[in-house]
């Protein structure tokens, strides 16, 4: 059992070696890891590039939405987990619907414009109202649920500095991306999203991996209901023991 495992008795300490290691791969699982990566970027970099070879809509769209498919159904065969795969299908779904729609192609990129936008302003209003959204996306991971806000205040405070680099980081991809939605021509602005596509979120890591590393280690709430159960099961084979009963008696006569 790691020190991820056992709720934490000095809050004021770091995390060991060994637990960062933990921590980054848990954050890695949490945002889907470097295949995760490649299939955010894969329909877009195919959308741009069959669009900037011939221009056409209608082309670089089925070609996007097919490739995000074929990468659902590959984790499905695989048996993978497939929640980030499904993630992007959704996401360019939405995008070559509005293109479709408007017929202008540069809207395939919108819809996850808008939603870049709207996660940056997300991170900042948790953190402000004393909830931190990274908080609510790892807790879970490292079996800590909402544990880390009244019962660790340390681990409060890094997921409140992971939100905000978080929530910085997002805006200011969106300061970048949204004049060149309405000055750029859609090649320009693909490519643009194509590069921005992984190092601000590697960056953004980081700087979560960076804090959490610093901060105590999370106190595992489903090991203390394990316990509890545990010693409430106990409690009561002591009690009928006492009552010169074996355990569960009383239940079998009444």
């Amino acid at each position: 059992m790691t020190s991820l495992d056992k709720p934490t008795e000095d809050t004021d300490q770091p995390l060991a070696g060994d637990a960062r290691a933990v921590t980054e791969a848990a954050l890695f699982e949490a945002f889907g890891g470097v295949r995760g990566m490649v299939e955010t970027v894969v329909p877009g970099l195919l959308f741009v590039a069959i669009f900037t070879v011939n221009k056409d809509l209608h082309l670089s769209a089925i070609a996007a939405l097919a490739v995000s498919l074929v990468l659902v159904v590959v984790r499905l065969a695989m048996k993978d987990t497939v929640k980030h795969a499904f993630s992007g299908v959704f996401g360019v779904v939405f995008g070559v619907a509005f293109a479709m729609f408007t017929g202008n192609a540069k809207d395939f990129y919108l819809p996850g414009m808008l939603y870049t936008l709207g996660l940056g302003f997300a991170y900042i209003i948790t953190t402000l109202a004393g909830v931190p959204l990274i908080g609510l996306i790892l807790g879970p991971v490292f079996k800590e649920n909402l544990s880390w806000r009244t019962r660790n205040p340390g681990r409060k405070k890094a997921y409140a500095k992971a939100s905000w680099a978080w929530g910085m980081i997002l805006l200011a991809k969106c300061a970048i991306l949204f004049p060149l939605y309405w000055w750029a021509d859609t090649t320009q602005l693909g490519w643009v999203l194509v590069i921005l596509k992984i190092p601000p979120f590697l960056l953004a890591v980081y700087l979560t991996w960076v804090f959490l590393a610093k901060a105590p280690a999370p106190i595992d709430v489903f090991a203390e209901m394990e316990a509890e159960e545990q010693a409430e099961k106990e409690r009561e084979a002591a009690l009928a023991t006492e009552g010169g009963e074996p355990a569960g008696g009383r239940h079998r006569r009444g």
